[in-house]
């Protein structure tokens, strides 16, 4: 294809959507396992809002999932048993999360969950793991999951959350952009989160907020709130939002020439809404991301997982292609480690646990069950930058991961340094 070939939305998920019959997966023949026994697989729940708004990067997920698992079964599974991925549909609605979870757990028998998107939903299935007893992997960058009203033993979050996400890119912009700043924020969790994080560190690097405007979920006309940005003469517009919203605030940031008068910085930009767009829309944006493709070029793990990731699928991974990967694998590392499927001794196996599946180190923090790791800043490449269609960004800075980078203890409601595995 050509570079600068402009991408519609409903072509692109189109293009890469991940689809379930024999044509889509190709022929697996070669790679059929010898069961033995033909002893009880390891099921694993996947719940994803495959329809609906984050459909595109719900099927990324689904699609790092399945290459977990289609890796372990072709070596011979774990202990021996096949892994069989359980995907369902929740829509993006907490209580379709809820009842899908139930019914995985309790109808199919899953061992494990992993997965979601939403913030909302995640919360959902988690509820449902800790009255089953039974351990949930997170896929789903959310401050909540981790805090003491809502981690349990059996929680984990393999993704990063907002907090973190804006600490790293705040200081990257105060140290590199600039530190008089207007945030445009979406009017639900993801805009108040990725605000609160931007003001916190914000307030450290000594930077100015000259405005806040809150805009409602599913805006299609931003236009409106332009002259205000602009009378305040920012350096830096902090464009907090995701999915359709960033995508059409930063079309029509670019069309009305805000990109000429000040610095656009999103917290998270990921590859599907910058090819949804194209080229121009994005040009000389910067933004936050837990993975891109490119470090294949310096991360020996992520050239394997790029490598066998476009083998797969026909295309490179995205971030939310690697958080399910990494997330599946910890999970059937853990149980392989531990020996068996004892819930105990698989959280004792994914606790404190040092790995690099696709990205560089990686350590699952004991005493809040998250999964601490390196950030991103990236700029998005123009058109004749490109070497090929989804060479869309450069990696501008690499973030390294601390402990530091995320809310203290006494702050999530937690015991800094005491496992929770001591609550079984």
């Amino acid at each position: 294809m050509i570079s600068s070939k402009k991408i519609t939305r409903r072509g692109f998920l189109k293009t890469v959507g991940v689809m379930g019959g024999a044509t889509a997966l190709g022929d697996l023949s070669s790679s059929r396992v010898s069961w033995g026994q033909q002893k009880e697989p390891i099921k694993i729940g996947f719940i994803q809002p495959l329809t609906g708004p984050y459909g595109t990067e719900a099927r990324d997920q689904e699609a790092g999932a399945t290459l977990a698992v289609e890796e372990f079964n072709a070596r011979g599974g774990v202990l021996d048993r096949k892994i069989e991925l359980m995907v369902r549909d929740d829509k993006l609605q907490p209580e379709e999360s809820a009842r899908r979870a139930k019914e995985l757990l309790e109808k199919d028998k899953i061992h494990m969950m992993a997965g979601s998107i939403g913030a909302n939903t995640q919360l959902a299935m988690n509820e449902q793991c800790k009255i089953a007893q039974t351990i949930f992997m997170s896929t789903s960058a959310s401050n909540e999951i981790t805090m003491a009203k809502d981690v349990s033993p059996y929680t984990f979050s393999e993704a990063t959350n907002l907090h973190i996400i804006t600490q790293a890119v705040g200081r990257w912009t105060a140290q590199n952009i600039g530190k008089k700043w207007f945030i445009l924020a979406a009017n639900y969790g993801f805009g108040w989160q990725t605000t609160e994080g931007f003001r916190r560190i914000g307030k450290i690097m000594g930077c100015t907020e000259v405005g806040l405007i809150n805009h409602p979920t599913g805006a299609t006309d931003y236009t409106t709130y332009f002259p205000k940005i602009m009378a305040a003469e920012p350096e830096v517009l902090l464009l907090c939002n995701f999915g359709n919203d960033q995508l059409n605030s930063v079309k029509q940031v670019h069309e009305f020439g805000l990109k000429k008068k000040m610095k656009v910085i999103c917290p998270l930009i990921v590859i599907t809404s910058r090819m949804a767009a194209g080229d121009e829309p994005y040009e000389g944006m910067i933004g936050g991301a837990t993975f891109y493709w490119g470090l294949e070029k310096t991360i020996p793990t992520a050239k394997t997982f790029v490598t066998n990731y476009r083998k797969r699928w026909g295309r490179p991974p995205t971030d939310m292609s690697g958080y399910a990967y990494s997330g599946v694998r910890g999970l059937l590392s853990a149980v392989e480690r531990s020996g068996g499927m004892d819930t105990k001794k698989v959280i004792l196996a994914l606790e404190g646990y040092e790995y690099d599946f696709y990205k560089g180190k990686q350590w699952m923090r004991a005493w809040d069950h998250r999964s601490i790791q390196d950030m991103f800043v990236l700029q998005s490449k123009t058109a004749k930058e490109k070497t090929e269609q989804w060479d869309v960004f450069k990696v501008m800075d690499t973030v390294k991961a601390s402990d530091g980078m995320e809310r203290p203890a006494q702050e999530l409601g937690l015991q800094e340094g005491v496992p929770l595995s001591r609550q079984l």
